[in-house]
């Protein structure tokens, strides 16, 4: 068997097969319990400064 037959055949099998449960342990991770705290934090980062930007870290008022 040459070569690119044997890959072929193993890319065809078992890397679908690998590559599949990969997928769905990437989802089942996402969808954890636990996980919406942080996501929804992370889905919030282009809102957090919606009024005006953020102040510089030199330009902080001191008191």
């Amino acid at each position: 068997m040459e070569t690119y037959s044997l890959l072929r055949e193993f890319a065809d099998s078992w890397m679908l097969l690998t590559l599949f449960g990969f997928f769905v342990g990437v989802v089942f991770f996402v969808m954890r319990p636990g996980s919406t705290k942080t996501y929804s934090n992370v889905a919030d980062i282009p809102f957090r400064h919606e009024d005006k930007p953020a102040a510089r870290s030199g330009d902080a008022k001191e008191a």
